[in-house]
């Protein structure tokens, strides 16, 4: 065996060994590498020197092939090489176990239980008769949101109770949904508070709103509707911080709150006055609020009869 052979021998039982061991990569200088890849040399055969005699050839001188020194056993090939510790494969059993699911049903009752306890508004505080959390079903994929509770919510501790309520309760029902299979809340969980001996509702103020808009984004988080109706000019104003939002020029036009899509639309307390001080002005109003939500009902993949488009004309 020549000596290249017994070197090529020795560098593969080195490597051997070395992923027996649990190695799987090695480290080669550059000019180790270049030396490997160099060809092979070959030894030429030594020629017999040419003979004058021609009637008897004289015999060939024996090429003469020095012996090679054997090989160390087991000789590492690279000596000026650091080991390099095995590479480490992360598999995706290797991983960290994701979380726990949230409940989601704990964390709407534990959210309710902390609006139910708030004492951050202390003039709304004591002016309140119940804190308005909200109503509906939890995994609605259509979710409501007025601007703040009235006389009627207030005493009731429920949303959209008194005549606003029972508007809005009968278009719901057109649209073929029922109040348990939405979910209706407010901006504002306490009735705006009034100077003594002053009746009927006040708008929220900004500040208020900004106080208690985190309670709703925490609702909005949880239930994560598929589409936001917000009813009235102060409904977008607390959800997008838009000052004087015109919901005229608003209305059935779609907005994005953080991902999700927002119908505006009238409230039903500014429709019902208007359809009292307008007679069949104020019922087009209604239509129009009618029209936003079928655009709701064709984004929601609801069924639309023709009846349903007829409504409120």
């Amino acid at each position: 065996m020549s000596a290249y052979a017994q070197l090529l021998d020795a560098a593969i039982q080195d490597l051997e060994a070395r992923k027996a061991g649990g190695q799987r990569f090695v480290v080669v200088a550059p000019d180790t590498l270049g030396a490997l890849a160099a060809p092979v040399p070959r030894v030429r055969p030594v020629e017999a020197p040419a003979t004058v005699a021609r009637s008897r050839p004289a015999p060939a001188a024996p090429v003469s092939v020095p012996a090679a020194a054997p090989a160390p056993a087991r000789a590492p090939l690279f000596p000026s090489v650091r080991p390099v510790a095995p590479a480490v494969v992360v598999t995706p059993a290797a991983q960290p176990p994701a979380g726990p699911a949230v409940d989601q049903s704990a964390a709407f009752a534990e959210l309710r239980t902390r609006v139910l306890a708030c004492l951050k508004c202390p003039h709304l505080v004591t002016s309140r008769q119940s804190v308005v959390f909200g109503v509906g079903d939890p995994h609605a994929q259509l979710m409501f949101v007025g601007e703040a509770p009235g006389a009627d919510e207030d005493r009731q501790g429920e949303p959209f109770v008194g005549a606003a309520g029972q508007l809005l309760t009968k278009i719901i029902t057109a649209m073929g949904q029922t109040r348990q299979s939405v979910y209706i809340a407010n901006v504002l969980k306490c009735r705006p508070d009034k100077p003594p001996g002053e009746f009927g509702n006040r708008k929220p103020t900004p500040d208020e709103m900004a106080t208690c808009l985190p309670y709703l984004l925490e609702q909005i988080q949880l239930i994560q509707p598929q589409i936001i109706v917000a009813l009235g000019g102060i409904a977008v104003e607390g959800l997008f911080g838009i000052p004087d939002a015109q919901i005229t020029r608003r209305r059935g036009n779609w907005m994005d709150f953080r991902g999700t899509p927002v119908m505006p639309t009238f409230h039903p307390s500014f429709v019902l006055r208007r359809e009292a001080e307008l007679a069949d002005k104020g019922r087009a109003i209604k239509r129009q609020v009618w029209e936003d939500m079928l655009q709701v009902m064709e984004r929601l993949a609801l069924p639309i009869s023709e009846k349903q488009r007829g409504f409120f004309k």
